[in-house]
């Protein structure tokens, strides 16, 4: 698998490509690289019929340079490591700690390529990754990088376990800029082989790589967060801001904290208006009450005479005066 083993013979998920699918897949680009050149030079050799020697030859060099050693610069850049030849093969360039690269990477593999590969018709480069544990040519060791097999058979023991919920967004603010990628993937080695260990392997691993980390952050572990926590959490972090430089997401500095679920808010509660003192009524003074005069029932209230008197009207109960 590769050269990079832990002491508790934890082995790297990521499988470097050897030289025969490497060969293949230089020589696809190098076969389509050509072709667009001749294309391109027969197009300026057409169109500057007119110009004298010396233009014509630096209108040369320049197409060379630009589609020979600029034209896979682009394309590795921008595809994230995915070149046609290493697409058609299943292959890609990762860092070292198995991260995607970016323009530096792709530059100097480049530059370097110029003389292992072009000058020298793949030589160099191939007793390179012969001499190579990893299969790296010097334009991998000089950047950092490694051509690693994408179609490979699945397998479990790849999996990096989430941090716990409660600490998203916890270590958004560390400078993880000094951690080397050897201690990085030192750690994704532990988490994704976590649950293969014994219990107090797995923890003193934990414990040592912690204290590495934090000593390299210059932010001690929080004594509340068991380390295999906090390793999957700056792990995280670590993943969600190389993600965002390589794949343009949110314009957010290194440190700013991420995009995440918003803290409960507290509930409402309805506010009772309470009259002032003016208003308020007055109070009621101990002691006995004057009872209110109550109303009669209906039974014991006297009954108007229905007797209707000579010249009086009925229903009132009035009678005149004789």
């Amino acid at each position: 698998m590769s050269e990079l083993v832990t002491g508790e013979a934890v082995a790297l998920e990521l499988r470097p490509a050897r030289l025969p699918s490497r060969a293949l897949a230089v020589l696809l680009d190098l076969a389509v690289a050509v072709a667009v050149y001749v294309a391109v030079t027969i197009a300026l050799v057409a169109s500057t019929s007119s110009l004298d020697g010396a233009a014509q030859t630096a209108l040369t060099i320049g197409t060379f340079v630009l589609v020979l050693v600029g034209g896979p610069i682009a394309v590795e850049t921008l595809s994230h490591g995915r070149s046609l030849g290493k697409m058609a093969c299943g292959l890609r360039v990762v860092r070292d700690d198995g991260g995607p690269i970016r323009f530096r990477h792709s530059l100097v593999r480049g530059l370097i390529g110029v003389i292992e590969i072009l000058m020298t018709f793949g030589v160099i480069a191939c007793i390179a990754s012969l001499v190579s544990a990893r299969g790296r040519r010097l334009g991998d060791v000089f950047a950092g990088t490694l051509v690693v097999r994408e179609r490979v058979p699945f397998s479990s023991g790849g999996f990096l376990p989430p941090p716990p919920p409660w600490l998203a967004g916890r270590f958004s603010g560390l400078d993880l800029s000094a951690v080397p990628d050897d201690l990085w993937l030192a750690v994704r080695q532990y988490l994704s082989r976590a649950g293969q260990l014994d219990s107090r392997v797995g923890w003193a691993m934990a414990e040592r790589l912690a204290a590495d980390v934090s000593a390299r952050t210059g932010a001690p572990v929080p004594r509340e967060v068991p380390p295999p926590a906090y390793l999957a959490a700056v792990l995280q972090e670590r993943q969600a801001r190389e993600t965002r430089r390589a794949f343009g997401g949110a314009s957010t500095g290194e440190g700013a904290a991420p995009v995440g679920p918003t803290a409960p808010t507290a509930p409402v509660v309805p506010v009772v208006p309470v009259a002032p003192a003016s208003m308020a009524p007055p109070p009621v003074p101990p002691g006995p009450q004057p009872e209110s005069p109550s109303v009669p029932p209906s039974h014991d209230r006297p009954e108007v005479s229905r007797h209707v008197p000579p010249g009086g009207r009925p229903g009132t109960g009035f009678v005149p005066p004789a």
